[in-house]
């Protein structure tokens, strides 16, 4: 009975005293500059990544640095490997914690190998067609597919890309027929629907905008939870005609898997004071990104819920990683 007495004294002792040091890193840090790891120059992650490291350099008076590692799994390895200390973060979209679902195995967990720091911004796709489909909404779109299964086909991406999967989830909640047409990147993909060579495509905002306001693309639905000023007057996707419906890009911070909450709520903090500004509403919604900035808990919360929905899609549609 003394032995079991001591050990949970001595089990509580080393709790506090593990609280007490975590307490004392997060009001010391930083005491050195942070990095900032994300995917290629000029990318929405990059944008994103850029804007908060001048703020937070300024802010915290420690250099903040970007450092690209371009796509693939280049950006999620080198945080994957860094020291668990608040110095090093990653700025990476869904394809972190969906890889997962799409490879043999990967590598990491995303659960366990990654903190959530917070939920930066978000990118909701259109909905759109070639203007020669005479369909104004996701419900005519539909009934048009139905009427020719196998007919109609859509444009994507590469396997796994949010484009695809987000055409996929279409597809599955309406239950139509779509044939994949897959190209090397979002441009070509563009591309070949401008040229009317694919019929639809569900694809970011910011990427087709300026060629819905020309009318050489018919925009019929946005494909956030509820509609954006980033489309003005174009219903979401779930009003016109699939209920439910909801697929879009998110721009995640997080920091390596063992990082101690004190230093993740510090960091938490800093980015949230740094995006929240008008200002940099002002450029997120510019590029064609809405701000969120939540706590840690609320993301990983959103990261679960996004894991069963996508992992569902991507087990049904057999997507595996090229």
């Amino acid at each position: 009975m003394v032995f079991i007495q001591c050990r949970d004294v001595a089990v509580a002792v080393a709790f506090a005293w593990a609280c007490l040091c975590g307490i004392a890193a997060a009001q010391e840090f930083p005491a050195r500059s942070i990095r900032i790891v994300t995917s290629e120059p000029g990318s929405g992650t990059d944008f994103v990544a850029r804007m908060m490291a001048s703020g937070m350099g300024t802010n915290l008076g420690r250099p903040v640095v970007v450092e690209n590692r371009g796509g693939g799994i280049l950006a999620v390895d080198a945080v994957l490997k860094a020291p668990a200390d608040g110095y090093t973060m990653l700025l990476y979209g869904t394809s972190l914690w969906l890889a997962p679902f799409m490879r043999e195995n990967a590598p990491y967990d995303p659960v366990v190998d990654f903190a959530p720091v917070t939920l930066a911004a978000l990118s909701p796709n259109l909905l759109v067609v070639h203007p020669s489909l005479a369909v104004d909404n996701a419900r005519e779109l539909i009934a048009l597919v139905k009427t020719k299964p196998g007919q109609y086909n859509y444009a994507s991406g590469s396997t796994g890309s949010p484009t695809h999967l987000a055409a996929e989830l279409f597809k599955s909640m309406a239950g139509v027929e779509l044939l994949r047409i897959p190209f090397k990147g979002t441009g070509p993909a563009i591309n070949a629907l401008l040229g009317g060579q694919v019929h639809v495509m569900l694809v970011s905002s910011s990427s087709v905008m300026a060629h819905v306001k020309s009318g050489k693309l018919k925009a019929l639905g946005v494909s956030s939870a509820q509609a954006t000023a980033l489309a003005p007057g174009l219903p979401t996707v779930a009003a016109s005609g699939l209920p439910g419906f909801e697929a879009s890009s998110f721009f995640g911070v997080f920091a390596p898997g063992r990082t101690p909450p004190q230093i993740v709520a510090k960091l938490n903090a800093e980015i949230l004071r740094v995006l929240s500004r008008g200002d940099s509403r002002e450029r997120m919604f510019n590029a064609g990104l809405e701000y969120v900035g939540d706590t840690p808990a609320e993301f990983a919360a959103i990261i679960k819920s996004e894991m069963t929905k996508w992992g569902r899609v991507i087990k049904s549609a057999g997507i595996r990683e090229e």
